[in-house]
């Protein structure tokens, strides 16, 4: 085997960190997929415009000036290197198709990596969902136990309440007793 062969050893956390949420899809920033493909964001972008057909707009967009400059705040300058042009965010989908577009050995092992991690996250979403579902229907289920065990302790209040009431007594009183 020769080194072209071998795994690219790129953890999950890494790729994990990479993705954001932007209008409601978890994307990856084209600087970052660069970064992790070994080459420069214009060689990336440049393949991307070179190929614009098959990116549609759910498989890539342009962030707008204000989703830019939200994530440069958040990230701080230093880190983006001084980005002077808005990203490329790339779906899941969007990713798939840039290794057919830069069609290197090391953009399509580096996009194996990341298709897997996508798979992990959408497994453990739907864990989590059915834990949420799970947890929900347990909850019910408590709520309805609570009614019952509130209902018995309103009853036992009532009888303690009427049992706390001093009773009159019946019959007749003898002579040795006071009133």
């Amino acid at each position: 085997m020769n080194e072209d062969d071998s795994p690219i050893e790129l953890p999950d956390a890494a790729v994990m960190e990479k993705i954001y949420v932007i209008r409601g899809k978890k994307v990856m920033l084209d600087h970052d997929l660069a970064k992790l493909y070994g080459i420069e964001t214009k060689q990336l972008k440049r393949a991307v415009r070179r190929n614009i057909d098959r990116f549609p707009e759910d498989f890539m967009f342009e962030l707008t000036t204000q989703e830019f400059n939200v994530l440069r705040s958040q990230f701080g300058t230093s880190s983006w290197g001084g980005a002077r042009y808005v990203s490329m965010a790339f779906t899941e989908h969007g990713v798939l198709m840039l290794s057919s577009v830069l069609n290197s050995e090391r953009a399509i092992k580096v996009n194996i990596q990341i298709m897997r991690v996508y798979v992990r996250i959408r497994e453990m979403l739907l864990t989590h969902k059915d834990l949420l579902q799970q947890m929900d229907s347990l909850d019910k289920k408590v709520a309805k136990q609570d009614e019952k065990i509130a209902l018995v302790f309103q009853y036992l209040k009532m009888f303690i309440d009427v049992q706390e009431k001093p009773m009159k007594r019946v019959g007749y009183k003898r002579k040795d007793e006071k009133e």
